[in-house]
């Protein structure tokens, strides 16, 4: 039975998807992820001219390592207009197709821009994990009808792998940014406590209260305070 319901195509499938794969090792460095993500995209689902990603960060869409300067005008578009696969991928449903996107009613206003820009078609997939939503994967041809059901069965295969290398991705990133302001809150304690003869705590009351008046964040009042230290030190020399 097993036989019957895998063959040739399917294995030849989930070898070609396994080795793309294994390049979306996550990095802390977020971008380089996301580039990491689009080329090998771009080279693995059928009818595939350009492809970009947009993040969700803070409600908010942001295109991040496009393949192409169309790319990022197109996500651009649709981001300030409020519509487009794009858009309706991360906030209505998990894929979108159109083969015809100036003729397709649910755009109407991003669909006219889209051809103007030179493409027909599009593919958007929600990129998400069980426990993020993270933005949608975009693919863009010139071609009318470019992306059939294959094109988007395979897109959705990549996108859930995409999705966990990305948020892996985000993670590493976050904990090296918390990780750092931990260090530097650290050393402004130290710069303060030295100053003024206070103690750790008195020197972090000192930093926080700081942080409140300026309407700064902790990490950036205790970051001002290290580099002008350091400045100061370094001209004296």
């Amino acid at each position: 039975m097993t036989d019957e319901l895998i063959g040739p195509a399917d294995l030849e499938l989930a070898d070609a998807l396994s080795a793309v794969v294994r390049t979306l090792e996550p990095e802390p460095d977020v971008e380089q992820t996301v580039a990491n993500i689009v080329k090998a995209v771009a080279a693995t689902v059928p009818g595939t001219e350009d492809a970009g990603i947009s993040l969700l960060e803070a409600g908010s869409l942001k295109t991040v390592a496009p393949s192409s300067e169309r790319v990022a005008r197109l996500d651009e578009l649709q981001h300030q207009l409020g519509e487009g696969p794009c858009v309706d991928a991360v906030f209505a449903d998990v894929i979108y197709r159109t083969g015809d996107i100036a003729a397709d009613q649910r755009w109407p206003k991003f669909g006219d821009a889209a051809a103007e820009l030179g493409i027909n078609s599009m593919l958007a997939i929600r990129l998400y994990t069980g426990k993020t939503l993270l933005g949608a994967l975009n693919l863009f041809s010139s071609e009318r009808d470019a992306f059939d059901e294959s094109a988007a069965h395979v897109g959705g295969l990549f996108a859930a792998h995409a999705a966990v290398a990305l948020a892996g991705s985000r993670a590493q990133a976050q904990l090296r940014t918390a990780l750092e302001s931990r260090d530097v809150i650290s050393m402004a304690k130290g710069i303060l406590m030295e100053r003024h003869r206070v103690t750790d705590d008195q020197a972090f009351d000192l930093l926080v209260r700081a942080s409140q008046n300026t309407n700064r964040k902790l990490h950036e009042v205790a970051r001002w305070l290290v580099t002008g230290t350091n400045n100061a030190i370094n001209d004296g020399d």
